[in-house]
């Protein structure tokens, strides 16, 4: 049994290694590419953590809190104002990105990434973001659909390292 919980900077390397393992399973990051993006996501997060512009959650042991199973996260940002539809009005520009959602291999298919995504989702509502976005993998798309995410026609322009 897990229970869910945020994430404290004292998990940023759980964090980190998730976040590599995810896109490592992608075949998104190599091997070789590994250690920099650990490396920059623990200096990204001892910035972002503390000012709220990251906020995560952990599925941890009930028996155990020190073992993870899993994790999912949230990156706050602004962007201007936008429509909701349907006459639905129009919102500040309050937007999270939903990142980091990764599940240890033993802990998959026990609805820890559903539960960790609903309290990201309630946490959201309470604080005020009015939108939430991610990029989904083709095997957490079931999962989103079933929150209520929407398929949008967005597009990706890979620019490379400056």
């Amino acid at each position: 049994m897990h229970d869910v919980r945020l994430a404290t900077v004292a998990d940023i390397s759980v964090i980190a290694r998730h976040r590599v393992r995810m896109f490592a399973e992608m075949k998104l990051l190599s091997p070789m590419e590994s250690p920099a993006m650990v490396e920059q996501t623990v200096r990204f997060l001892e910035r972002a953590m503390p000012t709220g512009e990251y906020v995560g959650w952990l599925a941890v042991g009930r028996e155990d809190p020190r073992e993870v199973a899993g994790g999912a996260g949230l990156q706050r940002r602004t962007v201007l104002p936008f429509p909701f539809g349907n006459g639905r009005g129009v919102g500040s520009g309050r937007e999270a990105l939903v990142i980091n959602v990764y599940t240890e291999p033993e802990f998959r298919r026990l609805g820890l990434a559903r539960r960790m995504m609903e309290a990201l989702i309630d946490w959201a509502r309470t604080a005020g973001v009015e939108r939430i976005a991610l990029h989904a993998s083709p095997d957490g798309r079931p999962l989103y659909e079933s929150l209520g995410f929407l398929s949008t026609n967005e597009l990706r322009l890979p620019l490379g390292p400056p």
